[in-house]
């Protein structure tokens, strides 16, 4: 017999179902408008290891080229780097071009004057995300600029946040059509002909599709200027086109049309056979509890072969949508990892392929689940989801967790690279919550997988009670229409004599009688399913599987989020490389650097303050402070000053006030340290008229 389970509550509880609804959509609404709004743009997937000039540095003639080395090749366009003299004025001579490596440069014009001059950069990563930022050199000696280093648009504002959105959704659209499709295929053949389930299927290739189509609209201004206008400029649209990103994404529809074919099928073609052999199953069984042994044995053999041959075609057809759905879905997939993160890095070859079996994993285990929620709270009564469904999808989401999980740690290991980047970048701590998240959802699978065991623990009951019910309406139903068909005698007589009479024909009297039967039959099935329904409700093991279901969407909502913010943040690995390779280089010029957080206590006040200190020797010295946000952004302060103090010696403190260069960025020359030790700084920090803090910190100096 076959275990059913409840589609959805009785009448009762429907303001229930839907508050639970409801309630899952606010989630999905408030977790991702907190992630995006709070998410910084992403500005930094390709880190700037190096310069020549090197940022912050004094040189005794003007160079005739400023190169940029970064962490990984970026994509180049026209003006993407800018030098700037004092007054502001450009003084480069045009496109930066490719000196090899990871290596970019451009030309200076020759006699610049001396003074403080800014670097300005905006490139794409490999990776497809903006990168951008700015430092400052001078020439024979530090001097004022009219340069304002303003916080960058690329990548943030409104269109990085409308980006961030479109991320979102088509992550989520492609879970919706790659997961439910694959449940279908795999768990449950039935649920081609549901309703709410070809909704769900149907609305994750719409929102794939829509989300890919503003994508790469608004992929232009994203990259570049930030501005809303520029979403709908045609020729930004057709540089876009001509970009490895711009590729993706048009590979992405191309397959999405094959998608909308699958589609197609999977709901039209494979669901009416699906229907049409259900029905012919039925059609059987009711001809063999009517019919004589004689007429069964006449009329076997025909039904043998037409059922046969249902079969094979059922069958043909459901491996055909198996390889072209796997096909469709790899190529869906393979349009994140040809242009994100698996692209670049090392062993590329390696990572594209398992960033594709990832995201499959994902698509066929949250997508899977989504449709089992859909198929619990929202399917008709005709069409109830069994048990033994939900413990085939719940094998298949193991298998999915270890894929996943086996891909996840390799992908880690490419992404992060070490324990100190796992917990000291922003890319290693979101992979931990992600992890975390994950860790939740299998917890929650396994309490629904009790609830699904207990489900089989008395299958006989229940499927007494379900067939009973149906038994009874049939039987009800078959009573009334064979007393609608045998009238009395005396009843035929006065049908005729009405009909020579001129009177009411019998035709109009059975005709009646019929619908009365049927309208009789159809309200004792609906007595039937109710009590049907009530019984099921009431089992705790079927409402427990709800709940767990429910929550387990409900975190899945969250993983996607959180995984959403994942790709658009700079990997730890690189973050923690370009970290080295600016230690290193400091370390290799004799200079200091020191980092100071600071909070004066008053609103906006927090930051870093970064003190630098060249060649760090008795003698001489040139200092930097830069001032950032906690965002890293450049930090405008009203003052700035340093003291150096030798506690040992009893030296000190020995202010300096230096000047402001730029926007966060202060500078002094010939700051004298008389002797070496260990020395104590203090950067004293104003961010308002009334609010200012001090910090320090020692270094050995000499």
């Amino acid at each position: 017999m076959t275990q059913t389970i409840a589609p959805h509550a009785p009448a009762t509880t429907t303001g229930g179902v839907a508050f639970r609804v409801r309630a899952l959509l606010l989630l999905v609404l408030a977790v991702a408008g907190a992630v995006l709004a709070g998410a910084t743009p992403a500005s930094a997937h390709a880190a700037l290891t190096g310069s020549t000039p090197q940022q912050g540095a004094v040189v005794n003639q003007a160079p005739t080229q400023v190169s940029l080395t970064f962490s990984e090749r970026v994509a180049l366009s026209d003006g993407s780097v800018r030098v700037l003299d004092p007054k502001g004025k450009r003084v480069d001579t045009g496109k930066a071009v490719d000196l090899g490596g990871t290596t970019y440069g451009v030309k200076l014009h020759s006699g610049l004057p001396d003074g403080t001059f800014t670097v300005t950069y905006q490139v794409v990563s490999a990776d497809s995300h903006p990168v951008s930022g700015a430092f400052t050199f001078s020439i024979g000696a530090p001097s004022q600029t009219s340069v304002a280093l303003s916080d960058p648009a690329v990548g943030g504002g409104v269109v990085g946040a409308l980006y961030g959105i479109g991320r979102y959704v088509s992550y989520a659209g492609f879970i919706l059509l790659v997961g439910g499709a694959a449940f279908v295929l795999t768990c449950w053949k039935r649920g081609a002909g549901v309703r709410p389930v070809q909704r769900l299927v149907v609305s994750g290739w719409l929102a794939l599709t829509g989300a890919t189509l503003a994508l790469l609209l608004l992929r232009g201004s994203y990259v570049g200027s930030g501005k809303v206008g520029d979403i709908f400029d045609l020729t930004l649209l057709g540089q876009v086109l001509q970009t490895k990103a711009g590729a993706a994404l048009v590979s992405r529809l191309l397959l999405l049309a094959a998608g909308a074919l699958f589609i197609a099928v999977l709901f039209g073609a494979y669901a009416r056979r699906d229907e049409a052999h259900t029905s012919d199953e039925a059609d059987a069984t009711d001809k063999g509890a009517l019919s004589g042994e004689g007429e069964r044995e006449v009329s076997g053999d025909a039904d043998v072969d037409v059922d046969v041959d249902v079969d094979a075609e059922r069958k043909d057809l459901a491996f055909g949508l198996a390889i072209g759905g796997t096909v469709v879905a790899a190529g869906l997939a393979a349009s994140w990892a040809m242009a994100e993160h698996a692209s670049t890095g090392i062993q590329p070859g390696l990572a594209m392929p398992v960033d594709v079996l990832h995201l499959l994993a994902v698509a066929v285990w949250l997508g899977g689940l989504s449709t089992l929620l859909v198929a619990l709270f929202r399917a008709p009564a005709e069409a109830q989801i069994e048990a033994a469904t939900v413990r085939r999808f719940s094998r298949v989401a193991f298998g999915s967790v270890t894929v996943l999980a086996a891909t996840g740690i390799y992908q880690s290991w490419r992404q992060v690279g070490s324990w100190s980047a796992l917990t000291g970048t922003s890319y290693g701590q979101l992979l931990l919550v992600k992890v975390g998240l994950v860790a939740v959802l299998v917890g929650l699978g396994w309490i629904s997988r009790r609830w699904t065991a207990q489900l089989f623990e008395a299958p006989e009951a229940e499927a007494m009670v379900t067939a009973g019910a149906t038994a009874g309406a049939t039987a009800y139903a078959g009573q009334r229409t064979k007393q609608s068909t045998k009238l009395p005698a005396n009843s035929r007589n006065s049908s005729s004599k009405d009909s020579t009479s001129g009177g009411p024909t019998s035709g109009g009297s059975t005709s009646g009688n019929s619908r009365r039967a049927a309208q009789l039959a159809r309200q004792q099935a609906a007595v039937a399913t109710a009590r049907q329904k009530r019984l099921r409700d009431a089992d705790p093991a079927r409402a427990g599987l709800r709940r767990s279901v429910l929550a387990e969407a409900g975190v899945a909502v969250v993983l996607l989020a959180v995984t959403t913010v994942l790709t658009s943040t700079e990997p730890g690995r690189t973050e923690e490389a370009a970290q080295q390779s600016t230690t290193s280089s400091s370390q290799r010029s004799g200079s200091l650097s020191l980092k100071l957080p600071f909070d004066t206590g008053g609103q906006d006040g927090k930051g870093t303050a970064e003190v630098t200190l060249d060649p760090a020797r008795v003698g001489g010295n040139e200092m930097h402070v830069y001032v950032e946000r906690p965002n890293g952004k450049a930090f405008d302060v009203p003052e700035v000053k340093v003291a150096f103090t030798l506690e040992a010696k009893k030296i000190g403190p020995l202010p300096v006030t230096p000047d402001r260069i730029a926007t966060g960025h202060w500078s002094a020359i010939g700051v004298q340290i008389p002797m070496a030790g260990d020395w104590e700084i203090a950067v004293t920090v104003r961010t308002s008229d009334i609010d200012q803090t001090t910090v320090t910190k020692n270094a050995k100096i000499g």
